[in-house]
């Protein structure tokens, strides 16, 4: 079930359907992107520049490139800032358009049942939000990692593994079921919900690729369930 919800939500993603919003949410990024680049660069020209103007009269002539090697070096730092940046922000854009992303998966591979409901503003906001702070927590926990030596990668996978499948399949549920019952049902199938997390973490870690984790995870979470979803009406018969 799990492998088939990847697969579904793997081939949505460059469907025509769902082209429009993925264009969005990718611009959104983008945009957001180039912002905060363009917003740390003015915080350092702000604060770091003048200190090292001051600075520089004090040492000898031939270290006027210093201030050149300090802005490159910068340049090389907000980079790599931006890179750790780029799933917390997908997540945040996202999860404006994850109603969007859901109802495309309904209407086109679910045709046959009812329709799920969008989540109110507010609380589509506030899933936004908890989006990137689970993102942007789940990074900063597996980065301290990088510093242990062998558990550095199974720190990556397992905390975004629980945290991704936990609030995105939480997501899809809530579109059926109150959020009390959506709760409930992740907690029944906390392992199947586990393992599928493992996999919107591997997509997470390829670059580029995890541009589009936030479009994906919804996909897959659909798929996952109406599986489960499945299997508890044919059991109720």
């Amino acid at each position: 079930m799990i492998i088939d919800a990847a697969r579904a939500a793997f081939a949505r993603l460059f469907s025509v359907e769902f082209r429009s919003v993925m264009l969005k949410t990718l611009g959104i990024t983008l945009l957001a992107l180039v912002a905060l680049w363009f917003g740390l660069w003015e915080v350092f020209d702000a604060l770091a520049l003048p200190y090292l103007e001051q600075l520089l009269p004090g040492l000898p002539s031939w270290a006027g490139w210093f201030g050149m090697v300090a802005a490159i070096i910068a340049g090389i730092g907000f980079a790599a800032g931006l890179a750790l940046l780029v799933a917390p922000v997908s997540a945040l854009v996202a999860g404006i358009f994850l109603d969007d992303i859901a109802e495309v998966v309904e209407q086109t591979d679910y045709p046959q049942d009812p329709p799920g409901r969008a989540l109110p503003m507010g609380q589509a906001v506030w899933l936004s939000i908890k989006f990137f702070a689970v993102v942007i927590l789940g990074n900063i926990f597996a980065l301290l990692m990088l510093l242990i030596p062998g558990v550095n990668l199974i720190a990556f996978f397992l905390v975004n593994g629980y945290l991704l499948g936990r609030e995105f399949f939480e997501f899809a549920a809530m579109r059926f079921l109150p959020e009390a019952d959506a709760r409930a049902l992740r907690r029944r199938h906390a392992g199947t919900v586990f393992l599928a997390g493992l996999i919107i973490a591997g997509f997470l870690a390829v670059p580029l690729l995890n541009l589009m984790t936030p479009l994906f995870a919804a996909a897959m979470m659909v798929h996952l369930y109406k599986g489960l979803a499945a299997q508890h009406a044919k059991a109720a018969l």
